[in-house]
């Protein structure tokens, strides 16, 4: 009987114990500070934010997080805050056991830049993103008749620009008329390229790569002052 209630006080000397144990740990854990947050970019190099601009976004209750106790830390807020800029397209933050504080940074990707009474670059969904004092992107320009509400036309052209290795290399300017038309001008012939609509565009892209590969055969290029390639069926030049 005595061995029994020895056993019986084992055994809740020992769940005291975890007990302890447990909220030492726990207690240990809640208190510890957080380190200086470590900022990744995933993604090419090319920082549009920069690593101070996360750094100052990671505020929480208008004070840094650093050496602040891992209770009070509120990632949801600290991700909320990283995602409010207009420059990044995804934040995930998380913390270790130890404290430390990860900021996985992606950056939105522009691929075309307006250049009218605003200058704001189009990104890779058709969405506003500003310029940055940190890096300048090589996209074609957006000219004309252009309002930050309305860019579906352009955008569908900027999009089509970046995903053909011909227009990618030689398009340096999408001009979008009154009649939302659109123009193009390329890197070293100074013809206007007219499109018109949407309506048949890789038809006419057809035309204008077909076009431009017989007249630099011809070496005629320089001769042209208008390519209209409005029409699917033809290619209209006017020349100088």
């Amino acid at each position: 009987m005595l061995q029994v209630k020895f056993t019986y006080i084992k055994v809740i000397v020992l769940l005291l114990l975890v007990v302890f144990l447990f909220a030492f740990s726990s207690y240990r854990n809640a208190t510890r500070k957080v380190s200086n947050p470590t900022i990744e970019f995933i993604g090419d190099n090319n920082l549009f934010v920069t690593q101070q601009t996360v750094s100052k976004l990671l505020i929480q209750n208008h004070e840094s997080v650093t050496n602040k106790p891992k209770e009070i830390i509120d990632l949801n807020a600290l991700e909320s805050a990283l995602n409010s800029n207009p420059m990044i397209e995804q934040a995930q933050v998380y913390m270790t056991v130890d404290g430390s504080i990860t900021a996985k940074i992606e950056q939105k990707k522009p691929i075309a830049r307006v250049s009218t009474n605003a200058s704001y670059y189009i990104d890779e969904h058709g969405s506003y993103m500003p310029l940055s004092t940190n890096y300048t992107a090589r996209v074609p320009l957006v000219t004309g008749a252009i309002e930050k509400n309305n860019l579906s036309t352009v955008y569908t052209i900027a999009k089509k620009v970046r995903a053909d290795e011909f227009l990618t290399k030689h398009v340096v300017e999408i001009h979008q008329n009154e009649d939302q038309s659109i123009d193009l001008k390329l890197r070293q012939q100074d013809f206007k390229i007219h499109l018109g609509t949407l309506k048949l565009l890789d038809k006419k892209i057809n035309n204008l790569k077909a076009f431009y590969l017989k007249a630099m055969n011809d070496k005629v290029l320089d001769s042209y002052s208008v390519v209209n390639l409005k029409f699917d069926k033809q290619v209209i030049c006017t020349k100088k």
